[in-house]
């Protein structure tokens, strides 16, 4: 009962992913972030995040006067996922904390269930 529950979950976008946003113009130009998922990778799925405009059947997340759109097909691989913005030595860059996740690869944008 309690894992049907948490599966339904959407994804939180932290307030940095949505200053990242907001620092590039994304929605001055209509763009939201996407996340979606993928067949593929070093561990069976991998992550497609890019700018895109909103299309009908996406789950919008706002913050900031910006946009974080999930299309429904990935929306289950993605619930309770945390979307974040870091900066490290290696660069910056979006990433996804996702506790579906069973394994992840090195590079961060793949993983598997």
């Amino acid at each position: 009962m309690h894992r049907s529950l948490q599966m339904n979950l959407p994804p939180k976008v932290t307030p940095r992913a949505f200053e990242r946003l907001a620092e590039i113009g994304a929605a001055e130009e209509g763009k939201a972030l996407r996340i979606a998922v993928e067949g593929g990778g070093c561990s069976g799925f991998q992550y497609e995040i890019a700018l895109d405009a909103p299309a009908e059947d996406d789950l919008v997340l706002e913050g900031s006067g910006q946009k974080v759109v999930v299309d429904s097909v990935s929306l289950p691989f993605l619930a309770d996922a945390v979307i974040d913005f870091t900066e490290e030595l290696i660069g910056a860059r979006f990433t996804i904390e996702n506790p579906n996740a069973t394994a992840a690869c090195g590079c961060g944008t793949s993983f598997s269930m």
